[in-house]
């Protein structure tokens, strides 16, 4: 193929997924719900406009590791390490009851897999992609009805957070077990002493770099160091600890977002994100998805999924709510609360794809869940907080 088609290509990509993306927010749906249905119409399943290439799926997969660092940027460190103990049981449960469910729902359907064994470890993987938590539909919908602050709004955004450094912690062991020559306690020592390489260098950098965003602050050379960082530790994590890019951009992200200029980094990095690398990213995540081979037996899994990763969050967090001294109604809010998937399945989903635990018709079951989840949470909020007074926000 010719150097300049991917000028074409890009053109495509970028007008259909602004314009679905915008649609889909009119909606009152997820904008990237619009970007992986335009990445769907635009690819080889309807339209043919654009097929897959090599260079696509680099664009991809910067896209991920810069989505990964805004995460990690925009985490509220101090919140993180002062949330108590309950916070961290709720994001627990909300973790390894959607992991052993999704699990299971794999094995019933494809037959039980000896422990080890690659089937075992795509079963487990699938159940990695329900522990991912999106709540930006959630704070939304308690913004919208003034509950934010409350005590239920606070403990949701507080298990969110955990839930996803967690969930990127299970991601990364199941990676790295997968490999038939692994050595499970290689595996473990890999991701310990990444995390001690983190920890340790990551101090010294985040001295440094304050240092400099006192000394020169809101200037351009802070969010060129900070994606410098970024690029540096998803490289270090691959290639010297076996770890997924995606953890070390993330780790980098939370190590700059307690900065100063951290929001300015978030800013500068989203101007990226949303102009060309987000929308190549969320359509090509369309652009994989077969629906050529989307059978009866497909579809049934597909719809079983979307009802394990509701019910799996609601039973998880509900329950353990519960447990930590919630009363009924409010562990059914933290539940539904929690139960949204969006980006983070994605860039999961992707990386499953990557390293072949995932093939592409699966795209679609993960496509649903995530258009289901994001319909259905704020539709059973407002139910259930309609039914409930108010309840009293935290001291």
């Amino acid at each position: 193929m010719e150097a300049y088609y991917v000028f074409k290509d890009l053109a495509i990509i970028i007008i259909f997924a602004k314009f679905f993306g915008i649609l889909a927010r009119k909606l009152k749906a997820p904008q990237v719900v619009g970007e992986i249905i335009a990445g769907l119409l635009i690819g080889p399943s309807i339209l043919g406009l654009v097929q897959q290439s090599d260079f696509l799926l680099d664009m991809a997969e910067i896209g991920v590791v810069l989505l990964m660092f805004s995460a990690g940027l925009e985490t509220n460190l101090k919140e993180l390490l002062k949330t108590g103990p309950k916070a961290l049981l709720i994001a627990c449960a909300g973790v390894f009851v959607p992991l052993i469910g999704g699990a299971l729902l794999y094995m019933g359907f494809y037959g039980m897999a000896p422990w080890g064994s690659e089937n075992f470890y795509k079963a487990v993987f699938m159940g990695v992609i329900l522990t991912a938590t999106s709540v930006s539909i959630t704070v939304e919908t308690l913004k919208e009805m003034g509950k934010l602050k409350g005590k239920v709004g606070t403990t949701i955004l507080s298990a969110a957070i955990i839930d996803d450094v967690i969930g990127i912690i299970v991601l990364t062991f199941v990676i790295g077990f997968k490999n038939p020559d692994s050595n499970p306690g290689k595996v473990v020592l890999n991701t310990a002493l990444f995390f001690v390489f983190a920890i340790v260098v990551g101090l010294l950098i985040y001295k440094l770099i304050k240092f400099l965003d006192n000394k020169y602050p809101h200037t351009r050379r802070i969010p060129i160091i900070g994606l410098s960082l970024c690029l540096a530790f998803a490289y270090i994590a691959e290639r010297y600890f076996g770890i997924a890019d995606i953890t070390g951009a993330y780790v980098a992200g939370i190590i700059l977002c307690s900065i100063r200029d951290s929001e300015y980094i978030a800013e500068k990095m989203d101007i990226n994100s949303y102009m060309i690398f987000g929308p190549v990213f969320f359509a090509s995540i369309g652009l994989k998805t077969s629906l050529n081979s989307m059978t009866g037996a497909l579809l049934l899994f597909s719809l079983c999924f979307v009802l394990a990763g509701l019910i799996t969050k609601i039973m998880g967090c509900g329950l353990m709510s519960r447990f930590c001294g919630f009363r009924g109604m409010e562990c059914i809010k933290i539940g539904v609360g929690m139960m949204t998937r969006g980006e983070v399945a994605l860039i999961v989903a992707q990386k499953g794809l990557a390293v072949g635990l995932l093939t592409s018709e699966y795209f679609a079951s993960v496509i649903l869940l995530i258009i289901v989840s994001s319909i259905a949470t704020p539709i059973i909020l407002k139910v259930l907080y309609s039914k409930t007074p108010e309840e009293t926000a935290k001291n």
